[in-house]
C-alpha cells in the first residue's frame, strides 16, 4: 500500500513572458525599412487541478518545484515569441491550498476537474515594430518580458467522505468499515492498527450510498498530538455525521461513558464544530458479551445519559449493523435536506 502522506509544501513558478524584439525591414529597393520586431510570447501559468485518480500528496514530497514554460522572445520580420504552455500540477480531490507566509486559504478543490491558477504567467514584452508614431518612425527600443509569478503552497489534504467513524484503537472501526464497504484495512489485535485513513463506500438498500472513512485511532490528549496526534484529525472536519465506536468491553462500571467522553473531548478541542455534528453511538464487539441483559442496560444507560441513537452491534458477526447503517443513511438525508 503506498504511503498516505496529507501534507506537502511545492515552489511554484509560472513562466516569464518573452522579450520583444528591435528590429528593421532590410528588403532591395527599400532603403528605410521601418521597424519590424515582434512581440514576446506570454509565459505559461501554473494550475493546479483535483484528480480523483490520486489519493495522497506522496508525489509532492519527491518533487517541490514546478515551473511552467516561458514565452520565446519576439523577432525580426513581425513574428511574435510562441507563448509558454502552460503547467497542470494535478492534486487529490480535497486538497486544500494555503499561501505558506500568511496562513490563507487560497483555494479548495472539492470537485473532480476543478482548477486553480497558482501563478500567472508574465505578459510578453511589445517589439519595436508597436512603438511606431508619426514622430519616431524608427523605434530603437523594446520591452523586456515581465517575470512570471512565483509562490510557496502549503498543500493540506482533508478526505471528502460523508460519514466519519471515531473511536479508541482496537474499538473494531477498521473491521466495521470492512464488513460494510469495498474498504481493506490492515485488521489486528494491537493499537494504531490503522496508520492512514481509510474510504469506503457503502450502500443502503437499493437506492442509498454515502463514503466512510475510518480516522485512525484517537487517543486521551491526541488533539496536542499524543498517540497519531492531529495528522488525522484534520479529516473528520468534512464529514456529515459522525460513528462513535465504543468497545463495550472496555467500558467501566465506576465510570461507563470515559470512553465517550475522552472522544469527544479531542473533538472538540481541536475544533469545537465537531462535537455539533449528528452522531450515532454503536457499542462494538457485543459478541465477546455473555450477559445480554448487561448489554441492554448499557444501551438504555447510554440513551438517557446523551440523547442520540445507540446501537449495539458486532462488526465482526454483522449483528445490529443494519441497523445502524438505515440510521446513518437517514441521518445523511436530513443533513442534505437543510
Amino acid at each position: 500500500m503506498a504511503k498516505f502522506i496529507d501534507e506537502a509544501i511545492i515552489h511554484v513558478k509560472a513562466g516569464d513572458g518573452g522579450n520583444g524584439c528591435v528590429s528593421f525591414r532590410r528588403e532591395k529597393y527599400v532603403p528605410k525599412g521601418g521597424p519590424d520586431g515582434g512581440d514576446g510570447g506570454k509565459g505559461g501559468d501554473v494550475y493546479l487541478v483535483a484528480t480523483s485518480s490520486k489519493q495522497t500528496l506522496l508525489d509532492f514530497h519527491y518533487r517541490r518545484f514546478f515551473r511552467a514554460e516561458r514565452g520565446q522572445h519576439g523577432r525580426g520580420k513581425n513574428q511574435h515569441g510562441r507563448s509558454g504552455k502552460d503547467l497542470f500540477i494535478p492534486v487529490p480531490v480535497g486538497t486544500l491550498v494555503k499561501d505558506v507566509l500568511t496562513g490563507e486559504v487560497l483555494a479548495d478543490l472539492i470537485g473532480d476537474g476543478q482548477k486553480w491558477l497558482a501563478a500567472r504567467g508574465g505578459r510578453g514584452g511589445r517589439g519595436n515594430a508597436r512603438f511606431a508614431t508619426p514622430t519616431n518612425h524608427a523605434p530603437r527600443f523594446a520591452e523586456d518580458g515581465e517575470e512570471g509569478e512565483e509562490r510557496d503552497l502549503k498543500l493540506e489534504l482533508k478526505l471528502l467522505a460523508d460519514v466519519g467513524i471515531v473511536g479508541f484503537p482496537n474499538a473494531g472501526k477498521s473491521t466495521l468499515i470492512s464488513v460494510i464497504s469495498d474498504a481493506k484495512p490492515k485488521i489486528a489485535d494491537y493499537p494504531f492498527t490503522t496508520l492512514a485513513p481509510q474510504l469506503g463506500v457503502v450502500g443502503v438498500g437499493t437506492d442509498r450510498s454515502f463514503i466512510v472513512a475510518d480516522i485512525p485511532g484517537l487517543i486521551e490528549g491526541a488533539y496536542q498530538g499524543a498517540g497519531l496526534g492531529i495528522q488525522f484529525l484534520k479529516h473528520i472536519e468534512r464529514t456529515r455525521v459522525l460513528i462513535h465506536l465504543i468497545d463495550i468491553t472496555s467500558i467501566e462500571t465506576d465510570d461507563p461513558f470515559k470512553p465517550y467522553r475522552i472522544i469527544r473531548e479531542e473533538l472538540e478541542n481541536f475544533n469545537p464544530d465537531l462535537v455539533q455534528k449528528p452522531e450515532v453511538v454503536a457499542l462494538n464487539k457485543i459478541d465477546l458479551i455473555q450477559d445480554h441483559d448487561h448489554v441492554k442496560k448499557l444501551v438504555v444507560l447510554y440513551k438517557k445519559k446523551l440523547g442520540v441513537p445507540i446501537f449495539a452491534i458486532s462488526a465482526l458477526t454483522r449483528n445490529g449493523v443494519s441497523a445502524l447503517l438505515h440510521k446513518v443513511s437517514q441521518l445523511l438525508y436530513d443533513v442534505q435536506k437543510e
